[in-house]
């Protein structure tokens, strides 16, 4: 049997107290696509469901992106031209 690891959102998501069925009525979007969200790294989440999984979890969008972006960084400014 395959294990199923999950995505740095499905990370995130698994440490907030709200399960995936409330999640998807929450926020309008289908429950496949949720469950998508939480273990496939090729389903990008959208600004949209970024910003709706936000308001659902009553924290700032801008927490989920620190925390999906998490070490990244630009290339050193030497690299630039």
């Amino acid at each position: 049997m395959k294990k199923e690891t999950l995505t740095r959102l499905g990370l995130y998501l698994s440490k907030k107290p709200l399960s995936q069925a409330k999640l998807a009525r929450r926020t309008g979007i289908k429950k496949d696509r949720v469950s998508k969200l939480h273990v496939d790294v090729k389903a990008r989440p959208t600004v949209e469901e970024i910003y709706l999984i936000s308001l659902a979890l009553v924290v700032p969008y801008v927490e989920i992106i620190d925390f999906l972006c998490e070490g990244l960084s630009l290339r050193p400014i030497e690299e630039w031209d």
